[in-house]
């Protein structure tokens, strides 16, 4: 259990993308989006239930953004994900239903806006991380002038379900980075296909990396290996690390690849040779190797 003299923020971003999850409803009608945030709602339920002063926040990522589903606008909760709500006289704690009705009304209201191009089906989980580290920085910053002596602690934990964006390979390290920096760790549940950039998240961070073997036991998953804090997971038996796929995305194609050319200013990468650098326009001077013009044999002068 955490400490009295500790506050645990736990940020999770869920990948709502309409186009998977509707491939996802044909495929497997017992695992939707639905039963997807319902096993959300239950971690997060369990996380603010183990302690007071845990705080929480959720974010759903899309095609076309993301979006705070709790707290957000409406909530009048009090500091934000907060637990300020009493008890109710039916035994059930008000935050956990508040939360819960919000959060499902929030995706509701998200799912029927969102309008579906044919280029516009990838993710933008980048921007959704560095919305979370956003709400961190500022939980941060207003729990610091309320409490006093207290640490807090956050983490952010991923629910991926989309394919990786190559397209987001910078803005996904510069992430990453910016957490590895702030000590935040990101866990990552990914329900489909290896995500190679959250692979890469998790290990730099220092995180938990986990493709659910069966997507209907997510709560089950969530609950065993994401629900501990990291001083808690060194006392329990997890799931063995996965191996980290560390292969670039080059600036030109948005491919990963294994071997490239770095430009030696900027260190952006590239499959292909180019004289000029397209991100910093640096021209690179090659040395071509010289030409050795054979010397001319004089004609001996006949005796």
């Amino acid at each position: 259990m955490a400490s009295e003299d500790e506050i645990n923020l736990l940020v999770i971003v869920v990948d709502v993308n309409p186009i998977w999850w509707g491939q996802q409803a044909q495929r497997d009608p017992q695992f939707t989006l639905s039963k997807c945030m319902d096993a959300v709602m239950v971690m997060g339920n369990a996380h603010m239930a183990m302690a007071r002063t845990n705080k929480l926040a959720v974010i759903a990522s899309h095609c076309q953004g993301s979006h705070f589903l709790y707290p957000n606008k409406s909530w009048s909760g009090g500091d934000g994900g907060g637990n300020d709500a009493s008890s109710s006289g039916d035994g059930k704690y008000e935050l956990l239903s508040a939360a819960n009705n919000l959060i499902a009304e929030e995706i509701r209201n998200i799912m029927s806006k969102i309008e579906v191009t044919g280029n516009s089906t990838d993710t933008l989980l980048a921007g959704s991380l560095a919305k979370a580290l956003c709400c961190i920085l500022f939980m941060k910053t207003v729990l610091s002038f309320t409490t006093f002596g207290q640490e807090i602690k956050s983490r952010i934990l991923v629910v991926k379900a989309a394919e990786d964006c190559a397209l987001q390979y910078m803005n996904f390290m510069n992430v990453i980075f910016a957490a590895q920096k702030q000590n935040i760790l990101i866990d990552a549940c990914v329900l489909d296909s290896d995500s190679g950039l959250l692979q890469q998240a998790c290990d730099i961070t220092g995180g938990l990396y986990l493709k659910i073997p069966q997507k209907v036991a997510l709560a089950q998953y969530l609950l065993w290996v994401f629900l501990p804090d990291s001083e808690q997971r060194s006392q329990l038996v997890l799931p063995p690390p996965a191996h980290v796929d560390y292969r670039a995305a080059c600036f030109c194609h948005r491919n990963l690849i294994e071997i490239g050319y770095v430009c030696s200013v900027c260190l952006s990468i590239f499959c292909n040779f180019s004289p000029i650098c397209t991100t910093c326009e640096t021209a690179f001077k090659i040395q071509l190797p010289q030409i050795v013009k054979p010397k001319k044999k004089k004609l001996k002068q006949p005796m």
